[in-house]
């Protein structure tokens, strides 16, 4: 093995580590997983099949997105559309710096750190590719994991409410990412199918 190639795996096992630590459980097929490492997992296997040549540092940044999430949660901050933006933007910023600390253990310079800091800080997403590329990645996984238990938690919510959703992530999403999203590679919610065509027809 290079060194490389086991400071590279270094990395991903500290993340892992960190997102081991999720109190927070979910089961898929009959096993038991941490939220995040799951979520972290779901985001590498995406990875791998959209960008299947992406270089270390969009390896380790889409991996560690989401690193130890839980420890910012939402209700410390009002439960209002300022609370919310001003929860995202420190969470954005702490995940970055968790992710750099990490790599950083595992003996990367600034030439990686550098790069993978503001993809996960969500810096200049449609002028920096690297924060597109995790954009795209985040948005394609929601659709494929996540979009169908955000509906069943919203039965409230009515057919605008879900045209207005879904193409505000569309809109975030990349055209190479919006073409493989509806290519068959990634697996949409069937029962949401109609509601996605419709609203990402032109």
């Amino acid at each position: 093995m290079s060194q490389q190639q086991a400071i590279l795996d270094k990395a991903m096992a500290l993340i892992d580590a960190a997102n081991s630590e999720d109190p927070n459980r979910v089961t898929v097929d009959g096993k038991d997983w941490p939220k995040e490492l799951l979520y972290s997992q779901r985001m590498s296997d995406m990875l791998a099949r959209f960008v299947p040549g992406a270089d270390e540092a969009m390896q380790l940044a889409i991996r560690a997105q989401h690193v130890q999430r839980w420890k910012s949660p939402r209700d410390a901050y009002p439960m209002d559309r300022i609370g919310y933006l001003q929860w995202r933007k420190d969470l954005y910023k702490i995940q970055a710096e968790t992710a750099a600390d990490l790599l950083a253990q595992a003996g990367y310079g600034e030439d990686v750190i550098g790069r993978v800091k503001p993809a996960i800080a969500k810096l200049q997403i449609k002028e920096n590719p690297d924060t597109q590329l995790l954009e795209d990645i985040a948005d394609l996984v929601f659709i494929e994991h996540y979009l169908q238990e955000f509906a069943d938690k919203h039965p409230d919510y009515d057919e605008d409410k879900w045209l207005d959703i879904i193409r505000k992530t569309w809109k975030k999403m990349s055209d190479e990412a919006q073409q493989f999203a509806l290519s068959g590679s990634v697996k949409l919610p069937e029962p949401l199918v109609p509601l996605i065509q419709k609203a990402v027809s032109k």
